[in-house]
């Protein structure tokens, strides 16, 4: 049996995680701490807005780690007496520096989110980096409108329209465009 929630996104953390579920109704978040997992549902149909950002603190993120290490790497390097292992082990804490830099540039900002429903505005973290955004964003718009135009279409069955030669030639009860709207405006008070 084929589940009706699919899987678009999962953010790791510390001592859980968050994973979000989509399905043709509703978007799924089952957020994991230590031993519990907390599900929270989110209506399309209820959906306002999902808003995702990049966190300030992930310039921190890129020059703390990699000035510790290129620190320790150059400490290293000028207190060494020239042996081949302090050369080589002030080397690789530079070249570790130098590829934690590579790494969070090639990846991106981190990324915050906020999801605004009818009835609450929630912040839960959507996407881990920014860039993953745009991909899982057009998935959930895919489904909003699928499940907002599904919303909007009529119950009943339209009657196929008249053709040329099954039209009234000329009724009586006809009223020109015209009248219409000039009726309507002299309704609404301007």
């Amino acid at each position: 049996m084929k589940s009706a929630f699919q899987k678009i996104s999962r953010v790791r953390g510390w001592a859980g995680g968050t994973k979000w579920y989509l399905s043709d109704d509703c978007l799924l978040s089952a957020k994991r701490m230590m031993y519990t997992i907390e599900y929270r549902r989110f209506y399309l149909r209820d959906l306002e807005s999902i808003t995702v950002w990049p966190s300030r603190m992930w310039k921190l993120r890129v020059i703390i780690p990699t000035a510790i290490l290129l620190t320790v790497a150059g400490l290293m390097w000028a207190l060494s007496d020239n042996t081949p292992v302090e050369i080589t082990t002030a080397a690789i804490f530079g070249v570790l520096g130098l590829c934690w830099l590579a790494r969070e540039l090639a990846l991106g900002p981190m990324a915050h989110a906020r999801i605004r429903t009818m009835g609450a505005t929630v912040e839960l973290p959507l996407v881990r980096r920014t860039r993953r955004a745009r991909k899982v964003l057009a998935r959930i718009d895919e489904a909003v409108c699928g499940t907002r135009t599904v919303a909007q279409q009529p119950a009943t069955s339209v009657a196929p329209p008249l053709s040329a030669q099954s039209a009234p030639q000329g009724s009586e009860n006809a009223v020109p465009i015209s009248d219409l709207t000039a009726n309507a405006t002299q309704t609404s008070g301007s």
